[in-house]
């Protein structure tokens, strides 16, 4: 349930506020933007498994020794992770999807980040218990 909330939510944000950042634009319909949403979702799933599993085999390799870098890196870049996930999703589908350099897509990939953290089960299941 709450996947399919997350999912309405990116569509409605794809279909309605990026388009107002300069740079980003969506050529399409509210169907458009949730296939760019459940798109946007899987690549998130697939960029973070990616991310976590380069600084493991960073942190294994080096002996830890790669945790003094990569501790700050994921402190300090955990909000670049949704916009590189909206640059690829506008790589892979550019009839549907432009977004025209970083600033953009790091706003865009603030808006992806908010609605993550809005729609995480944990908050929700403490939104319900009030």
């Amino acid at each position: 349930m709450n996947f399919l909330i997350r999912l309405v939510l990116l569509a409605l944000a794809f279909e309605f506020v990026m388009p107002m950042i300069g740079g980003i634009r969506v050529h399409g319909g509210f169907l458009t933007s949730l296939c760019l949403a459940l798109l946007f979702s899987i690549l998130g799933v697939v960029v973070s498994w990616v991310a976590v599993a380069l600084s493991a085999f960073l942190a294994i390799t080096s002996l830890g020794m790669a945790l003094i870098v990569l501790i700050p890196l994921w402190i300090l870049g955990f909000w670049l992770l949704p916009a590189y996930t909206l640059m690829l999703t506008a790589s892979i589908m550019p009839q549907y999807l432009t977004v025209a350099g970083w600033w953009p897509a790091i706003l865009g990939g603030l808006i992806t980040l908010v609605i993550g953290v809005i729609t995480d089960s944990h908050h929700i299941s403490r939104w319900r218990s009030v």
